[in-house]
């Protein structure tokens, strides 16, 4: 069944057809599995944990793309060991489709199997991929960012745009672009090539990566869904016609053999396997003036918890600021 389509308004004024969204939510957040005993009392994946505010990092990641892109043209991309803290999650039936992979062939197969299935509902669209482990506070700006870029793939369908952010220091665990030359604009902003995409560098690697004024990558990603596909088939051949297959018997509603398709496929990581073997494929969109954070690690979440701690201080009323010195 085709979902219905939506339209969004642009900022010059002109109408576009609203991307697809795709939510990573698939992941087993191992790094943050201490802080979330801590917090939740048992080992569920971050995405399903309340780290940052009153909802899961999940709810805030539907809620934020929900800004922009109507849940009926959103896809989380799941898995199904995790059923019972999507229950938790979703007690009702949810406004956007779960995609839930039958087992855990790596990040390649949860970004190219709600791809594959998106395609069966709307071939020619835009899809926006979005990890369900980020903090950001301007989440308005964020996501005018992202439907501009939309448009932008839309009139330039030939690379796929990464969402780069300011490096302040040298991460090993994030993925690190060289940008190049302009490919395009955004208003006032700047779309570049990429000469180079590391996957988790060394130390001595990401040191030269900041010193030269590289990005990280967010891994939030717009793209053509043809460009994103013709990717896969290029690279991932084997992956990518096991998860076409997938596909094919899930419209079916054939259960068993998608199954069997998964258990045939090969496990691949998107970062090396795509990003980092392609660069001529990518292009980069610097992130907007917005507060970003990865919260992959307990490092990065005590990080921002402190920074809002602080942003509450500096905006709450004096007296309120003054116990709260007094009370550190």
């Amino acid at each position: 069944m085709h979902a219905q389509v939506s339209v969004l308004r642009q900022p010059d004024g002109a109408s576009a057809i609203a991307p697809w969204a795709i939510v990573l939510a698939g992941g087993e957040g191992v790094r943050l599995r201490p802080l979330v005993r801590q917090l939740c009392g048992d080992e569920r994946p971050k995405q399903f944990a309340k780290i940052v505010g009153s909802k899961s990092l999940l709810g805030h990641t539907l809620d934020r793309v929900g800004l922009k892109i109507p849940p009926s043209r959103t896809v989380i991309s799941a898995c199904r060991a995790h059923d019972g803290y999507l229950a938790q999650e979703f007690p009702e039936t949810p406004a956007q489709r779960i995609l839930a992979q039958p087992q855990d062939r790596g990040t390649a197969a949860g970004i190219l199997f709600p791809a594959h299935w998106i395609h069966s509902q709307d071939p020619e669209a835009v899809v926006s991929i979005f990890p369900a482990d980020h903090f950001i506070l301007e989440e308005s700006a964020f996501m005018r960012h992202i439907v501009n870029l939309a448009a932008f793939v839309q009139r330039q369908p030939s690379r796929i745009v990464l969402v780069g952010a300011p490096a302040s220091t040298p991460e090993t665990e994030y993925g690190w672009i060289e940008p190049g030359e302009t490919f395009g604009r955004i208003e006032s902003d700047r779309v570049l090539q990429v000469k180079r995409f590391w996957e988790k560098p060394s130390k001595a690697q990401a040191r030269s990566c900041l010193a030269a004024g590289h990005l990280w990558n967010t891994f939030v990603i717009v793209a053509k869904l043809s460009t994103l596909l013709d990717a896969g088939r290029r690279l991932l051949p084997q992956l990518s016609e096991r998860l076409t297959c997938a596909t094919r018997f899930l419209a079916a509603g054939q259960e068993l053999p998608c199954e069997q398709e998964y258990a045939l496929a090969e496990k691949a990581d998107f970062s090396r396997a795509i990003l980092q073997a392609c660069p001529s494929l990518l292009a980069v969109s610097p992130l907007p003036a917005i507060t970003w954070s990865d919260l992959g690690t307990p490092r990065m979440v005590l990080q921002t918890v402190r920074m809002m701690e602080q942003i509450a201080t500096d905006s709450a009323p004096d007296g309120f600021r003054a116990k709260r010195v007094a009370a550190g």
